[in-house]
């Protein structure tokens, strides 16, 4: 692949006259309502069952379609980014997500709400690689922390308020409303994406590999709904393990399709680069700990200390803001002190936080689990942002959209896995010891089992955080092969 067939950055825009300002502004304000989507509608499933007459088991596909479609078509939008602009991109992404709120907020039955939430996933799928690659064309190396900064203070702390105001507005409002309250927020990024977005990318139009999108929709897709259904059906269901079974085996054949095509959907060439090949581990592990985690910590507080979802919500909360706070403290920290600095102390922070984890009993104070809760966010904010700028600083300009869709693609599919790793681990716990429990029936005996699953799955949680914490001393500075600034064109 060279540059005449794959560049990056347009030689008819000239990028020191683009206003960043209000590009990030408008990515910004896109990203939030579609990544608070994600855990706005966590609370709400209880009244959804009562209310649209379904089981809990079908009800979960309003959570599980949405990540199930998100991971399917990420990997298609490193070729989409060839085909279309940036404002076509973007505009598409946010009107595909209008569209799917407001079928969701008039949906009459549970059909058409799961056809609203595909929908809305649809635009979120195809927003994410976007604003990634948006940035790394319009910010220099050397300026890029700051700006993921943002970006991730978006990411994360979206969907930290998530439960809280789905809490809030459940008190007061029907369903309905958390869909409604959205809408206004959306049309608002597309008003303000309209006026200020401009294309920043080459349309350079590969040829379209039909049998490798085919390959990487079964691939993912049957990886993500095996690990998914697994947490709800357990290991041995066969459609679990067919599933993943199946997936695995289209994934390959997509691995090795790509490694022989001239225009790939998804270059994995982008892993001839060393720190970009740790990062993508290092996210993964990271990712599969930061999921499992956010699943984990509101199961043991309804379950271990008998707290409402609005108060697991408030508890959850204060940790959420701190991780937003701190994530572009992080990025202007590395921009100036590099990776090293920020990642290794915010993994040893994980490690420590996972242990405190442990620790939780159905005697734990609030107060207790939420100074945990916002030491392990910090950890992870000294990592997520500083880690995957570096890791897609050392690519060429020419592979940003498929850095970022790898990267989003594999976040994905390890938020899938480690969700469903931990929820088979701790409802196996809870079984185990309930099974020798004297009283199975009595709250303090139930409060116990949901304890000793929790802190099975935490253990567990641990080990694979010192994994990371490995992987992360060999986290290095990177530039672009040979010093190449940000928006030149070409491969070497």
């Amino acid at each position: 692949m060279n540059a005449a067939s794959s560049g990056s950055a347009p030689s008819n825009v000239d990028l020191s006259k683009i206003k960043r300002g209000p590009i990030v502004f408008a990515l910004i304000i896109g990203a939030f309502v579609a990544i608070l989507n994600e855990t706005l509608l966590g609370n709400a499933l209880p009244d959804l069952v009562q209310e649209l007459g379904v089981a809990y088991s079908t009800i979960q596909w309003l959570s599980t379609a949405y990540m199930l479609v998100i991971g399917v078509l990420v990997p298609v939008t490193a070729v989409l980014q060839q085909w279309f602009t940036t404002r076509q991109m973007f505009l598409s992404a946010m009107i595909l997500f209008f569209a799917g709120t407001l079928i969701a907020a008039v949906a009459p039955g549970f059909k058409l709400l799961l056809v609203g939430r595909i929908v809305q996933a649809l635009g979120t799928g195809l927003m994410l690689p976007v604003m990634m690659n948006t940035i790394l064309v319009i910010f220099p190396p050397d300026k890029r922390g700051g700006a993921m900064g943002l970006m991730g203070l978006v990411i994360m702390f979206a969907p930290a308020i998530g439960p809280t105001i789905s809490g809030l507005i459940l008190d007061s409002l029907s369903w309905r409303w958390l869909f409604i309250l959205v809408l206004p927020f959306a049309v608002f990024s597309i008003i303000i994406a309209a006026v200020f977005l401009k294309n920043v990318s080459t349309l350079t139009k590969p040829k379209v590999d039909v049998l490798s999108i085919l390959m990487s929709t079964i691939g993912f897709g049957g990886v993500v709904y095996g690990f998914s259904k697994a947490g709800e059906a357990g290991w041995s269901d066969p459609e679990v393990y067919w599933s993943i079974i199946v997936g695995g085996v289209f994934l390959l054949l997509f691995i090795w399709r790509q490694l022989m095509l001239k225009d790939p959907v998804m270059d994995l060439r982008a892993f001839k680069y060393p720190m970009f090949t740790l990062v993508t581990i290092l996210l993964f592990v990271i990712m599969m700990t930061l999921f499992s985690s956010m699943t984990m910590i509101p199961l043991y507080l309804q379950g271990a200390l008998f707290m409402t979802a609005f108060k697991s919500g408030l508890v959850l909360l204060p940790g959420g803001v701190v991780n937003g706070v701190m994530a572009p403290i992080s990025g202007k920290l590395f921009d100036k002190f590099g990776p090293r600095v920020l990642v290794i102390p915010g993994l040893a922070i994980v490690v420590l936080a996972l242990y405190l984890l442990t620790t939780f009993d159905s005697s734990s104070s609030t107060g207790y689990v939420i100074f945990v809760h916002i030491v392990m966010l910090i950890g992870i904010s000294m990592v997520m942002m500083p880690a995957q700028t570096t890791g897609l600083n050392q690519l060429p300009p020419n592979l940003y959209p498929h850095g970022t869709a790898i990267l989003n693609t594999l976040q994905q599919v390890s938020g899938a896995i480690g969700t469903a790793l931990f929820i088979s681990i701790m409802s196996n716990g809870t079984k185990d010891y309930m099974k020798s429990s004297a009283d199975p029936s009595s709250p303090a005996e139930i409060a116990n089992g949901v304890v000793a699953g929790v802190n099975n799955a935490f253990w567990i949680g641990l080990v694979i955080a010192v994994l990371a914490f490995v992987i992360g001393l060999f986290i290095r500075r990177t530039q672009a092969p040979q010093g190449q600034p940000s928006g030149s064109p070409g491969m070497h």
